[in-house]
This record gives structure tokens, sequence and C-alpha cells, in this order.
């Protein structure tokens, strides 16, 4: 369904060209490379930047650590919530239990607040998607209390989520999966489309996890903080600079990957449509009556497994400016796409002879370009232009 967008996969340009001072050959071909920074992590989830050179790192089978990216010394953050769910122990498939984003208060210098989310687990019931407020002092988590829950917690150990950005207008977005695996299991309204489930959605919240006056309403017996639902399993989030507006990835099952723009109230469909298939092929879903959704701004026709995006505003590769970088698990995936007035308009994969699982691109302060992946030998690698 949806095929008005399988034009714009027609559209993908596949070369990056920059102006040289010869006139007689006006264009050059870009020439990205990688370069291994950090090595050794286990399975490297996100990463924060507190200084040009000191950043967070989180692990999903792991710590979350204090990495400087000189000396290469890794410092393992104590105090972290005792009731982390062991992604190890579980042996669950896919974007599974342990640590997931660590994403500092745009304040952080003066206050030292960062927010975390993760698998927590409660004994002999399950776990759920759960995100925390900490202080960070001394390399070590203080006055920690609790920003979001989405139970209810289950042994279903996949889908968790866990997306978190700061939009411009101050306020947390967290995303939140659906945790089925089968869309069989589905209950009569479907996870992500029952308002009353904190499971699907995306949440807007405040930065001490009270809700906005201004949230959108989704009836009397919604959760509070949702501003968005219909979501199967969206791990990246990121804010637009030029314009404040909010993007967000979306796993689909059988492809089905999406790139979608967060609108305040939008149900983006899981499951009642979807740009692919299902895993349960003879599943069905209700007609759910009024409901309105809200298509992707992009799609694949393969699968990508999109994760932590963001947009590139550096100065190396000027010609990716104001850019959408969006990495992905399946097949080692890196994308560049260029945007105008909210349309996807190229796209070009990267990397395509040197792919490697890829979780999450972040851009330094100065503007550096990294990337983690997610390997059992987890690496932090450098993206540099070697034509510089």
């Amino acid at each position: 369904m949806m095929n008005k967008y399988i034009f714009i996969l027609l559209a993908i340009t596949a070369i990056s060209c920059k102006k040289t001072k010869n006139p007689t050959e006006r264009y050059v071909k870009l020439n990205p490379i990688k370069e291994i920074v950090i090595d050794s992590l286990k399975h490297p989830w996100s990463m924060a930047f507190l200084t040009e050179e000191e950043v967070l790192v989180s692990e999903k089978d792991g710590d979350l650590l204090k990495v400087n990216l000189s000396s290469k010394k890794k410092t393992v953050i104590r105090g972290f919530p005792k009731d982390l769910t062991d992604s190890i122990r579980v042996l669950s498939r896919g974007d599974n239990s342990g640590i997931f984003e660590i994403l500092p208060h745009p304040e952080f210098e003066s206050n030292r607040k960062v927010y975390i989310s993760y698998a927590a687990k409660k004994q002999g019931i399950g776990s759920a998607t759960k995100v925390v407020r900490a202080t960070l002092q001394n390399d070590s988590l203080t006055h920690i209390s609790t920003i979001l829950e989405a139970g209810p917690y289950t042994r279903e150990y996949y889908h968790y989520g866990g997306g978190m950005t700061f939009g411009k207008d101050g306020k947390l977005y967290i995303t939140a999966g659906e945790r089925l695996y089968k869309e069989i299991d589905e209950p009569e309204i479907p996870i992500a489309q029952d308002v009353k489930d904190k499971r699907g959605k995306i949440y807007r919240l405040n930065d001490d996890g009270s809700i906005p006056e201004d949230n959108p309403d989704f009836g009397p017996d919604a959760v509070l903080g949702i501003y968005g639902m219909g979501i199967r399993a969206a791990q990246g989030i990121t804010v637009e600079p030029k314009t404040g507006n909010i993007w967000f990835s979306e796993h689909g099952t059988r492809q089905g990957d999406e790139i979608n723009k967060l609108e305040a109230g939008a149900n983006y469909g899981w499951p009642n449509i979807t740009t692919g298939g299902y895993r349960s092929r003879d599943y069905v879903p209700p007609t759910i009556k009024g409901a309105v959704y809200t298509n992707p701004k992009w799609y694949w026709l393969h699968t990508v497994a999109p994760t932590g995006l963001m947009f590139y505003t550096g100065e190396e590769f000027a010609e990716w400016k104001n850019d959408l970088i969006v990495p992905g698990l399946s097949r080692g995936s890196l994308w560049r796409f260029s945007i105008e007035n909210d349309t996807i308009k190229s796209a070009e994969e990267l990397f395509i002879d040197d792919r490697v699982r890829s979780r999450k691109v972040v851009q330094s302060p100065k503007g550096k370009l990294y990337m983690l992946t997610d390997e059992d030998n987890g690496k932090i690698l450098r993206i540099k232009n070697n034509n510089k």
C-alpha cells in the first residue's frame, strides 16, 4: 500500500559532490571514510557528548560509561538503577533488553541532569520500558527519579523503543514500543491503537516528568503524556535544527521500515496500516471507527531496521549540511536524506562496500561525525572526509 511513495525510491541520488577551484573540473566525489576511535564496547546503543573529547556511552549488554575519545579511558558510571534487565541472560532477539538512550539535560553544565531509558524488570513478571532522571556527580548517578514507566511488565523482551530527545520547546520526547513480536498476539484493540495502554506511543513531557498543559487531547481515558500513537518500534528520534521539527525512525516487520515526522495528536497506524507485511501472515487488524492515520515521509522496500538518526550541521561534509543521517541494523545500512519543505527529495546509501550494523550517529560540539556499531566488539567510528 501507499504506492505514492514508491516514486521517491526512483529518485535516489547516489553521488555526493563538491565544488572545486579548478574551472575545468567542476565537481569531485566526496570520499567519506570510517576510522576506529574506540572498540571493545558491548553493543553500544547511545552516545552523548559532554565535551569535545568526553562522552557518555550506553552499552545495551553492559554499563553506562564515560569515555575519553583521546586517552581511550573508559569509566563505569556507578549507581545505575538495580532493576535493569540483564540482556545477556534473557537471550532475546532484536532490540532486546538492556540500557538504551543516554541524554543530557539541555542545561547539563549547570544542573548535571541526565535521562536514561532502559529495560526495567520486576521479578517473576517481566520487563517494561523505563526512563529515569538522575544527577551525574563524581561518575555516579544520584537523586534518581522515574520519568516514565511504559508498562505493563510482560515477558515479551523486544521492541522497547527508548529513543529520547529534547525539542526546541524544551520538552522531552520519548518513544515507547508496543513490545509484541507477532501480530497474532494483539488484543482486541491493538496495543498501539489503545489510548489506555502506555505501549506503542510517543510521549511529550516536561523535564521533571510532569505533563505539559498544551499536549494534544486523546480523550478522558487516555494515558497522560501521549503526543503520538500507532507506534510499533521507534528507536531513533531527533530534532531538525533548521525548523525545530521532530523526526523519528520506525521498525517494520516484513519490510515496512519508515521515517516519520512527528505531529501533535497523530496516529501512525500500526498495526492497522503498514508499508510492509506482518510476521503473522494471516493477521487481519480490526477496523477502528473514526481513526485517521498519518503516512510516513519515507519507507524502504527492503529491510533496513533504522535506528538513532540525526541532522548533520557540521562543515567537514559541507554538501551534507542540514541532511538527515540514518543508520540501520539490517545489512549495515547508513543513509543520507535531503529534505525540503518536509519532503524527502533524495537519498544516498553510504559505505555499501563496508557494511556494519549501525546503532546511532552523533555529532560532536565541533561538528565531527561519529557512529556506533552494534557488535560484540562494538566500536565508536569517526566518519571523516578523506579529501580534506
